[in-house]
């Protein structure tokens, strides 16, 4: 088992920054692939951005390339979100996600584990 907890939620203006944390215990969370995934009112929970287990591959969907980065700390059991250049369009409850694997996977059926979600919101 995997048990995954994000924080650094909140409100922020457009073309503001955010970090998201995602603190992982329980499986070696080192040997796991993670990924972001988002979901606003209405709509589908979607990709956003994953890492393998050693950082050495990463994905991101065309919506947040060049403005959000993925990264992990296996140290502290933690990856990390940057999302720069926020616009309204990013707002949404960002959920972490933990699978087995060595491909940083962008479906949602690939992953096993997930967090219970944070929320952020970009004002215009």
């Amino acid at each position: 088992q995997v048990q995954l907890v994000e924080s650094g939620g909140g409100l922020v203006q457009a073309g503001g920054s955010l970090r998201l944390s995602c603190a992982a215990s329980g499986r070696t969370f080192s040997n796991g692939v993670m990924g972001w995934f988002r979901q606003a009112p209405g709509k589908e929970r979607e990709f956003v951005a994953a890492i393998t287990r050693t950082g050495g591959a990463t994905n991101y969907a065309d919506s947040v390339k060049g403005r959000f980065t993925i990264s992990k700390d296996n140290a502290k059991n933690t990856v990390y979100l940057q999302m720069n250049s926020l616009i309204s369009e990013d707002t949404a409850v960002y959920y972490c996600a933990a699978a087995t694997g060595f491909y940083p996977y962008i479906s949602r059926s690939s992953y096993n584990y997930w967090g219970q979600g944070t929320q952020v919101t970009v004002s215009s």
